[in-house]
């Protein structure tokens, strides 16, 4: 099994750090330079740090905050949200990220992604899909920050993303977001067998057991099919559970690697 990795997420709106329930219900939690400093301290294998507005009000991400931040750690740093050209990465890695992460714009004009990864490498461009389940079954890839429901398969999208030129592919279940109620495994699980990229896990988490089995696998015992079983995702994104104090990194490294998941200590 390869190392996995916990990242802690930095959802962001005007300044602060918000965090909601199913992309509804935002609220304050906190300074994002705050939170960056303590998760850097505790352990984090990468921090991601996500505009939620930028596509929807149509602004630039936040790069003056984006300097603090990176200012701050010393793990590479994801940072997604209103990007949507060659220069507004550029501009984002100048800032101090390791990385981007689009959504939006990607769905708005898939050959962005060939053109970030022809400029930076693949490894610098991460695709964030916000999915949810639609009637019929399947689920469907969101822009606008959950808001339009673009019709489009969202395992569908994911093989194309990474033919593409994403070296990752981030999967936020819309369904299960701030709910605590455990990441989508049959979502994750479809993703990861369909695409050759690694595969970041997000939306759910609200207990140790859950972080461990989405990295451990994502595997379906009630499904008989070829694709019933995936390896599990190769980092788990988490927000909620340490924005308010209910574990920290070094209790989730601790707890999943007593299950079988190798960490970075």
């Amino acid at each position: 099994m390869s190392i996995k990795r916990i990242i802690p997420c930095l959802d962001v709106d005007e300044g602060k750090v918000v965090k909601g329930v199913k992309f509804e219900g935002i609220r304050d939690v906190g300074d994002p330079v705050e939170f960056a400093r303590r998760y850097n301290a505790d352990g984090a294998d990468e921090l991601a740090f996500l505009d939620i507005g930028a596509s929807h009000k149509s602004r630039a991400t936040m790069l003056d905050i984006v300097k603090k931040v990176a200012a701050e750690v010393s793990i590479p740093f994801c940072v997604g949200g209103g990007i949507r050209t060659i220069d507004d990465m550029r501009d984002t890695m100048k800032a101090g990220a390791s990385k981007v992460s689009v959504c939006t714009s990607a769905l708005n004009r898939p050959d962005l992604l060939r053109e970030m990864a022809d400029a930076y490498g693949s490894k610098c461009v991460v695709l964030s899909i916000d999915a949810k389940r639609v009637e019929g079954g399947g689920w469907h890839a969101f822009s606008c920050g959950g808001r339009k429901d673009t019709g489009l398969d969202a395992v569908q999208w994911a093989v194309r993303a990474a033919q593409l030129g994403a070296g990752e592919i981030l999967v936020n279940s819309i369904d299960a977001d701030g709910t605590g109620a455990g990441y989508d495994l049959e979502l994750t699980r479809r993703i990861i067998n369909a695409v050759n990229v690694p595969v970041i896990a997000s939306g759910g988490a609200g207990n140790l057991e859950q972080i461990a089995n989405v990295l451990l696998s994502t595997a379906n015992p009630e499904m008989d099919t070829p694709d019933s079983e995936a390896p599990g995702a190769d980092a788990a994104l988490v927000a909620s559970i340490l924005h308010f104090g209910k574990t920290s990194i070094q209790e989730i490294k601790k707890y999943i690697e007593e299950k079988g998941v190798r960490v970075r200590r």
